[in-house]
C-alpha cells in the first residue's frame, strides 16, 4: 500500500520585510561636507590609500562612516574591533573543525572587507600597531601574505580603508599616520547647524517607524544620486590630465609645509586629480589641489608628527597662498 500525497501545505503568511537599517541616510548627514569630502575622493580614487578621521567623541564620525558604506556598497562596513587577533584579522584555521581533527582555512576580516568593498577600524589608536601595519600594507600593495601556522598563502585584496580616532585617548606613531593617505576632522556646528542636525534627526527616528516612507524614499533616491556620480568620477578618473605644473604645485606646498617624507605631495595630486573627476572635469586645475591640501598635509607636518596637533589653521594658509596667487 502506498501513501497518497496530500494537498500542498498552505502557503504561510508572507515574510516580514526588514527593517531599514538604523542609520541616518548618507545624503541628509549635516554639516560634515569636509568628512564626506575625504570618503568620497578615496572611494573614486582608492590609491589614495585610506581615510583617518580624528575628533572627539559624538561628532557623527561612525554615523558618516557607515552610512557612507551603506551607500556606496548597500551594506554596512567590516568592522575591525579593538581586540581583535592575527587569526581574526588575518585568517587561520577553523577552531571547531581542528577539534574533529579537520583542516579547515577560515577567512579573515581582510577577505571579508574584499567582499564588502570597506574596512571601518574604529578607534584605530587603541588597534596594536602591528596590526594597523598590516592592515595599511594590505591597502598599499593589495595583497595580503599570511606565513604562520601551517598557512603559505598570498590573495590578492582591494577594499576601501576607513579608521577614526578621539585624540583625547591617544595617538598614532608618525611612520602609521603617515601610511593614511587623508586625514579630516569632523566640523564644529555652529547653532543653526546643530538645530538642523537635531530636526534632522529627529524625523528620521519617526520616518523609520512609516510604513513606506516618502522622507526616506527621498533621501534614498538622493543617496543613489550621489552614488551614480562617485561611480561615474571613480570610471573618468584615468582620462583626468594632471598637468605638470600641477605637480610642481604639490611639490612646492610639502615643501612650503614641511611635509615629512614625499607621500604627501603624492596624495595631494592624486585626491586632486578625483576632486576634478568628481566635478566632471578633464583636467586638473591649482583649486582643486587648494581644496584638498588640508586633507593631505595636515599630519605629515613636522608639528603633527612629533606633537599630535592636527589643526589647521590660518599659519599654515599663509605659507602657501602665494602659490595659488
Amino acid at each position: 500500500m502506498t501513501d497518497t500525497p496530500g494537498p500542498d501545505p498552505a502557503p504561510g503568511p508572507a515574510p516580514t520585510p526588514a527593517p531599514p537599517i538604523p542609520i541616518l541616510p548618507y545624503s541628509r548627514v549635516v554639516g560634515q561636507d569636509d568628512l564626506k569630502l575625504v570618503l568620497e575622493l578615496n572611494f573614486v580614487a582608492p590609491s589614495i590609500g585610506g581615510v583617518l578621521v580624528t575628533g572627539q567623541r559624538g561628532t557623527a564620525k561612525s554615523t558618516a562612516v557607515r552610512a557612507f558604506a551603506l551607500m556606496t556598497h548597500g551594506e554596512l562596513p567590516v568592522t575591525l574591533p579593538i581586540n581583535a587577533t592575527d587569526d581574526r584579522v588575518l585568517g587561520g584555521w577553523e577552531l571547531d573543525a581542528l577539534m574533529r581533527g579537520e583542516a579547515r582555512e577560515q577567512s579573515g576580516l581582510l577577505e571579508e572587507a574584499h567582499e564588502k568593498g570597506l574596512l571601518y577600524v574604529d578607534e584605530v589608536n587603541l588597534l596594536d600597531d602591528h596590526l594597523v601595519n598590516i592592515i595599511l600594507d594590505v591597502v598599499s600593495t593589495g595583497v595580503l601574505s599570511v606565513q604562520r601556522e601551517g598557512i603559505a598563502a598570498a590573495r590578492h585584496l582591494s577594499f576601501g580603508l576607513v579608521g577614526t580616532m578621539n585624540p583625547e585617548e591617544g595617538g598614532l606613531r608618525p611612520q602609521l599616520l603617515d601610511r593614511f593617505g587623508l586625514m579630516v576632522t569632523p566640523a564644529e556646528l555652529d547653532t543653526e547647524a546643530r538645530h538642523r542636525m537635531i530636526m534632522t534627526v529627529l524625523t528620521f527616528e519617526e520616518e523609520l517607524a512609516r510604513s513606506g516612507s516618502p522622507w526616506l524614499a527621498e533621501a534614498e533616491q538622493e543617496s543613489a544620486a550621489i552614488r551614480a556620480t562617485l561611480l561615474a568620477a571613480r570610471s573618468a578618473l584615468p582620462g583626468v590630465e594632471v598637468p605638470e605644473a600641477v605637480g610642481r604645485l604639490c611639490a612646492e606646498c610639502a615643501g612650503r609645509l614641511s611635509a615629512v617624507g614625499h607621500r604627501g605631495e603624492l596624495v595631494t595630486a592624486q585626491a586632486a586629480r578625483a576632486l576634478a573627476a568628481l566635478e566632471g572635469a578633464v583636467r586638473t586645475e591649482p583649486r582643486h589641489v587648494r581644496r584638498v591640501l588640508p586633507f593631505a598635509l595636515r599630519h605629515r607636518r613636522p608639528e603633527s608628527t612629533h606633537a599630535g596637533s592636527f589643526e589647521w589653521g590660518p599659519d599654515d594658509d599663509a605659507r602657501v597662498d602665494d602659490l595659488f596667487g
